[in-house]
């Protein structure tokens, strides 16, 4: 990877709102995630991303998403069981033309069943696309 290439997946760590110090959960991982894009989020946060194993309340969760890795919302409510209050999910989903590719409306239309509202989309690489999700408010 270039220096300018360095710079830019770090820049995208930045993006997703990690700093120093963030305990990130990662979920879904596989051969086909970004590893650029992993070794900034650590580099950024200092320490390794939990991983599905892990019980540790988490301050954000990241989670490589594709087409047949099953239900949806049963996996965005399994990733709140160690979110933090206030936490955020990354869901992270191949791009249009990738294998694995998730529509946006599936995810608009999953995260509200899950407590999940959408925020925010970001192409974070190549071949990944990023969807932020918050808790929604309460009445």
């Amino acid at each position: 990877m270039s220096e300018a290439d360095a710079g830019t997946v770090a820049m995208v760590a930045g993006k997703l709102g990690f700093k120093d110090g963030d305990l990130i959960q990662e979920l879904g991982y596989d051969e086909d995630v970004d590893f650029d894009l992993r070794d900034s989020i650590e580099e950024l946060t200092g320490s390794e991303m939990l991983d599905e194993d892990d019980h540790e309340v988490a301050d954000a969760v990241i989670m490589w998403w594709r087409q047949e890795d099953g239900d949806l919302v049963d996996a965005l409510v399994d990733s709140l069981t160690t979110l933090d209050e206030g936490g955020v999910v990354w869901i992270l989903t191949p791009k249009s033309g990738r294998d694995g590719y998730v529509p946006p409306a599936e995810i608009q239309e999953a995260a509200p069943t899950a407590g999940l509202h959408v925020t925010t989309t970001a192409g974070v690489s190549k071949d990944w696309a990023a969807t932020r999700l918050v808790s929604r408010k309460r009445q």
